[in-house]
């Protein structure tokens, strides 16, 4: 494309799931606090595989913050995660890492809590057959319950780390801080992310006139 710029435009790569011919749509915009930014979003018609981000485009380094959770107050803390963040919460033994399917969302502390919490209900269903498993996870329901009603009381003090080798994840609090990645984490971290192949994927369909704003995604 050179030094053209196109906002709005498709690409066709293969789906990571069952390999067919996957559409991935691009829409540029630009809101406050993060500037310019990318909608990615992409449903493959022959498996369940969907795919949905919001990359920031301004280069970043990679990156690790920190909150901890000691307040009602730190709860409210803005919270987002790109589909490249990895999610740390030490004291409880918690690493929710990034996959092929992962969705960047916009949230609160509170907000990853209950999200976890999901995760560990539906573990103790699955693990009928262990009652050990079982065990630790109500342990684990019981100690986040804790902290969500109210965090100055709670038997267990945490920190919530994000760390992103790609820059496009943060906390957004006065108590939160920052620090850049070692090159050990850079190494190790997982990044969740689509890599187009520039010799096989192709702009398909330049739509910057008829696009429209991307609807909120489920």
């Amino acid at each position: 494309m050179g030094d053209i710029l196109i906002d709005n435009f498709e690409t066709k790569t293969s789906c990571p799931i069952c390999q067919a011919d996957l559409i991935i749509k691009w829409q540029r915009d630009n809101i406050p606090y993060f500037g310019d930014i990318m909608y990615t979003t992409a449903n493959c018609g022959c498996c369940s595989y969907r795919f949905a981000d919001t990359m920031i485009l301004a280069s970043k380094e990679p990156s690790c913050c920190e909150l901890p959770i000691r307040t009602l107050a730190d709860l409210d803390a803005r919270v987002i995660r790109s589909t490249s963040g990895t999610i740390l919460i030490e004291e409880l033994g918690i690493m929710v890492e990034p996959g092929p399917i992962s969705e960047s969302y916009i949230t609160n502390a509170e907000g990853v809590l209950l999200r976890i919490r999901s995760v560990v209900e539906s573990t103790i269903r699955w693990s009928e057959d262990d009652p050990k498993k079982q065990e630790i996870g109500r342990s684990l329901l019981k100690k986040i319950d804790e902290i969500i009603e109210n965090p100055e009381n709670a038997s267990t003090r945490i920190t919530l780390a994000i760390k992103d080798p790609l820059g496009n994840s943060t906390i957004i609090s006065a108590a939160a801080t920052s620090r850049p990645l070692t090159d050990e984490e850079k190494e190790t971290l997982k990044t969740g992310m689509i890599i187009l192949d520039t010799e096989k994927d192709q702009i398909i369909h330049d739509i910057s006139e008829e696009a429209g704003p991307i609807g909120k995604q489920e």
